[in-house]
């Protein structure tokens, strides 16, 4: 083993040590993490030098199924919560069980963004409309695949609901939470 290998592994992984979870959880969150605040900066951005657009095209948006989404999300971070915590006590059973809640929401959560996205296609609205509606489907879009992500990676960690794996699920599920209590306000109540 070389000097620079040994110093490696001595070094480890320095802040991310301390954060539940598996290490790499933390790299991938902080990535899309970036990704995501890319994507919400060029809405903002566009938003400045096309207000009127912006508006018109947040005006069409329905505030109210994506203020009921945020409360699904919200509800289902902390279900995830819960089974982290019955996780690290090890208990399994009420891990898993919290654990399927959090999923169960999250599916709520994209029955009701597909319900409203065929609401808006229904209006002949598509990405191509405007430059709003193009940023706000890639962005939503993009946030809603996580979701689905996330779900798959709770029903991974749940089959053995060990603290760890569970901590590096609920990690990756609240970065899902997070970006969304972020992009609602800037996407659907924030006007110019």
């Amino acid at each position: 083993m070389s000097a620079t290998d040994c110093e490696q592994q001595e070094a480890g992984w320095g802040i991310l040590e301390d954060l539940p979870g598996d290490p790499m959880i933390w790299v991938l969150i902080f990535s899309e993490l970036a990704a995501f605040g890319l994507f919400l900066g060029a809405f903002i951005v566009a938003r400045a030098i096309h207000p009127a657009m912006f508006a018109a095209g947040q005006a069409t948006l329905d505030a109210h199924l994506a203020g009921l989404n945020t409360i699904v999300l919200v509800t289902s971070g902390w279900a995830a919560a819960r089974g982290a915590a019955a996780a690290r006590a090890r208990d399994k059973r009420t891990a898993r069980g919290w654990l399927f809640g959090a999923m169960a929401l999250g599916g709520v959560f994209i029955a009701i963004k597909l319900f409203e996205y065929a609401g808006e296609i229904g209006q002949g609205i598509g990405l191509e409309t405007s430059s709003f509606f193009t940023l706000y489907f890639l962005l939503t879009g993009f946030h809603l695949l996580h979701v689905g992500l996330g779900i798959v990676i709770l029903a991974v960690v749940s089959r053995g609901a060990e603290a760890t794996g569970v901590e590096t699920g609920t990690a990756f599920w609240h970065m899902v939470d997070l970006l969304w209590i972020v992009m609602f306000p800037i996407i659907y109540l924030v006007q110019q």
